[in-house]
């Protein structure tokens, strides 16, 4: 594999990407942005997603480009974050243009963020808008990972969870990253222990270099579910970005999301379960030619990778919310 760079989203050239957060609230904001606008398609395999604008990116629909994506906390209430982002995009004339109106396409997902002891009392209307503006207006190339932007306030079942990205080069040259809100209903990690259930997929040691176990005990499959037998079905949510350099058709990044979207089954352990919302938004940003039929394949491959490590970065970044009986982070347990 070809050498990554900052083993980030934005190693795609033309990507930015800003956090907005409130430690009190234990929620936040994370603005997906694109210098120009790329071709995009979605795909949602969890049984309780919250989307906004999932419709205008099935392949039949008319829009081709989006301008950005909006990732955020505060469940449904939280979709209003891409209002906040479209805002910001419309003071720089950024949108779709028809004849003298200016629209910025911005396609949201939600998590469910309610319960983790932070001050949801914010009254007649949720925070959400203001802070998805606020991080747009702080995207660039480097961006901070863990307990930070929409992952702020995200759990799992056995550790907090975080925001996480990855980032690969496929054997032809192309490039293509993941940016993940990891805010599952099962484990990213092998029962109770340090070990990542992504580990085969690991490089250079970027989530702890602990490997798997040498063999596995019962406990270890167990499955953890949380917030088990209360949960319901807005209580949790993996979404995530992933996005190439590469020349893909509206329907070719439908495909794309969809292999894509297999690397969360590596990380995270159950997933895609009726209390899951989990959704895949793929953009392209139609910079290098590709077969479309085994390019597309080893695209869709490689993005599944680095998915699945972005996930496990997101959990290995985490820090603890500083609640009562808030979650630990993997490095309070294992460093």
């Amino acid at each position: 594999m070809a050498s990554i760079l900052k083993n980030l989203l934005t190693d795609i050239a033309g990507v930015r990407v800003g956090h907005a957060d409130d430690a009190r609230l234990a929620s936040g904001v994370t603005a997906v942005l694109f210098d120009k606008p790329a071709v995009a398609a979605i795909d949602v395999r969890g049984g309780g997603p919250g989307t906004r604008e999932e419709a205008a990116l099935r392949p039949e629909s008319t829009v081709e480009a989006v301008d950005g994506f909006a990732l955020s906390g505060g469940s449904a209430l939280g979709l209003d974050a891409a209002s906040g982002v479209q805002a910001w995009l419309a003071e720089q004339g950024r949108g779709l243009k028809i004849r003298d109106a200016v629209i910025p396409i911005v396609p949201g997902a939600i998590c469910f963020d309610l319960l983790n002891g932070g001050d949801k009392a914010w009254g007649r209307f949720p925070p959400y808008r203001d802070l998805g503006y606020a991080a747009a207006a702080a995207a660039g190339t480097d961006f901070a990972l863990g307990s930070v932007g929409a992952g702020l306030g995200a759990t799992t079942a056995t550790f907090k969870g975080g925001l996480g990205s990855a980032s690969a080069v496929t054997s032809s040259g192309v490039v293509v990253a993941a940016l993940v809100v990891v805010n599952a209903v099962g484990s990213v990690t092998v029962g109770n222990g340090p070990w990542f259930w992504a580990a085969p997929f690991e490089v250079a040691g970027e989530f702890g270099a602990r490997g798997l176990p040498s063999s596995f005990t019962p406990d270890m499959l167990a499955i953890r579910l949380k917030g088990a037998p209360v949960a319901t079905s807005m209580e949790n949510t993996t979404i995530a970005v992933v996005v190439t350099d590469a020349t893909l058709t509206k329907a070719q990044a439908k495909r794309f999301a969809m292999i894509a979207q297999t690397g969360m089954a590596r990380a995270i352990y159950p997933v895609h379960a009726p209390l899951d919302g989990d959704a895949v938004f793929a953009a392209a940003t139609c910079e290098k030619p590709i077969d479309p039929i085994y390019g597309l394949t080893e695209l869709g491959a490689t993005a599944a990778n680095a998915l699945s490590r972005a996930i496990a970065r997101g959990v290995y970044m985490a820090t603890a919310l500083h609640f009562p009986g808030a979650l630990p982070a993997w490095k309070d347990r294992f460093g």
